[in-house]
């Protein structure tokens, strides 16, 4: 308990000492990107696509829950091998269900691509500004605050990553 007062004692220090000599500046990406009427067409094609790709699941859903329902009610008069011919199409439905999510909202998925197509370009629009306000308003640092404090810019001059591995005798 002591050592986590020292430590948060000793890095407020470092801050406030830090922060007289350095300018830094906040922004809100969110709010920026919300006032480009491009964003805002781009947002609103990107909902339109992901609620007709979530309508397509929930579709397939719907009548594998139906299958499910009938199979049930079916199962008690199959023989073995209907029985199994049938569980295993339910499995297979089932499992090109979660295929199409993943494909359509996993990591990397189709939404993933189509959102890096669309807004990708307008991020770095935002960046690129923000960087020429960096550099010619002599800030060190500028923080995004949409989504929890980010650095957004840091001015190289300020990076101690070299001396911190010259401390701990790096090469």
């Amino acid at each position: 308990m002591k050592k986590t007062f020292f430590f948060l004692f000793v890095f407020l220090g470092f801050t406030f000492s830090a922060q007289s000599q350095q300018r830094y500046a906040i922004i809100d990406t969110k709010y920026i990107l919300n006032k480009i009427p491009e964003y805002r067409d781009a947002d609103k094609k990107l909902q339109l696509i992901g609620e007709q790709w979530q309508k397509e699941i929930d579709d397939k859903q719907a009548a594998l829950d139906k299958m499910y329902k009938n199979y049930e009610a079916e199962q008690f008069m199959l023989t073995d091998e209907l029985k199994k011919k049938r569980e295993d199409e339910l499995f297979i439905r089932e499992k090109e269900i979660r295929e199409l999510q993943k494909k359509r909202f996993g990591y990397e998925g189709d939404l993933f691509k189509e959102r890096q197509r669309l807004v990708k370009p307008l991020q770095d629009r935002v960046y690129n500004a923000v960087q020429k306000l960096a550099v010619a308003r002599s800030y060190d640092f500028i923080l995004d605050k949409s989504e929890g404090i980010t650095v957004i810019f840091a001015d190289p001059k300020v990076d101690k990553s070299e001396e911190v591995i010259k401390e701990l005798g790096i090469r």
